[in-house]
């Protein structure tokens, strides 16, 4: 991880680990939105329609469908990021990005590679979330939510994000790196990314760097989107819509 930023640095100057920033902001700001405002919409559906159905099963659905609205959303944005952090010279942001990525690719290049990219991710992170708040309550605070303050819900519901967002990204990493090895043209498809990465590199590579970053930013999505709950009065995690 450090050699990578002191490589960056001196090669392609400070700028460099900026490079990508608006279409990882604009992108991921409409995936958020998709994926956990519907998320709770098909929880609440899924939930009525599969009663014999258990917690996991629901959430895993109710992440899925999710996730497959908010990747269209976001994969245009993700296209244009990943070829301009990874083609130095491909274009400065969004604004150059997407013209020129339709001009040579059509419509179909802002979704090469990124088949399925987020949907393990968001099925295991939200499933993990769901069960870390409810193993957080019972077994390391030990009080029921009502009785908690809402510093110590919130508290739980950033605790169990940041743990939610590590399984989920050791579970997508070899994904990631596929959509990597694709845009960096060090492949030409995925099988042949598989061959080239190995299988061992295929989890284990940037996986100190993803989980560095995406713990965080799962951390801050959650206690944004809990806070937003909060304030207007709707249920915030722990008040789900199952029987415990």
């Amino acid at each position: 991880m450090s050699s990578g930023f002191s490589t960056l640095w001196r090669e392609q100057g400070p700028s460099s680990l900026w490079r990508g920033w608006s279409g990882k902001f604009c992108g991921y700001g409409v995936q958020g939105g998709c994926k956990f405002g519907l998320y709770e919409y098909f929880k609440r559906l899924y939930s009525d329609v599969l009663v014999d159905y258990n917690r996991t099963s629901i959430f895993f659905l109710s992440s899925a469908s999710a996730q497959i609205f908010a990747d269209v959303a976001l994969c245009p944005f993700e296209s244009v990021k990943v070829r301009v952090q990874t083609q130095p010279h491909f274009a400065k942001g969004l604004s150059d990005g997407f013209p020129k990525v339709y001009t040579t690719e059509g419509l179909a290049g802002f979704y090469r590679g990124l088949w399925g990219r987020n949907l393990q991710f968001s099925m295991i992170m939200f499933s993990s979330f769901e069960h870390s708040v409810d193993l957080i309550y019972k077994k390391i605070v030990q009080k029921k939510k009502e009785d908690c303050s809402r510093v110590q819900q919130l508290g739980v519901t950033c605790l169990a994000a940041y743990a939610a967002g590590a399984v989920g990204t050791l579970i997508s990493n070899p994904a990631d790196n596929i959509v990597a090895s694709l845009y960096n043209k060090k492949a030409e498809n995925v099988i042949q990314a598989v061959k080239k990465i190995g299988l061992f590199n295929l989890f284990t590579r940037s996986l100190p760097v993803r989980i560095t970053i995406v713990g965080p930013v799962i951390t801050m999505q959650w206690l944004f989107y809990d806070t937003i709950k909060v304030l207007t009065g709707l249920k915030d995690v722990g008040d789900g819509h199952f029987e415990q």
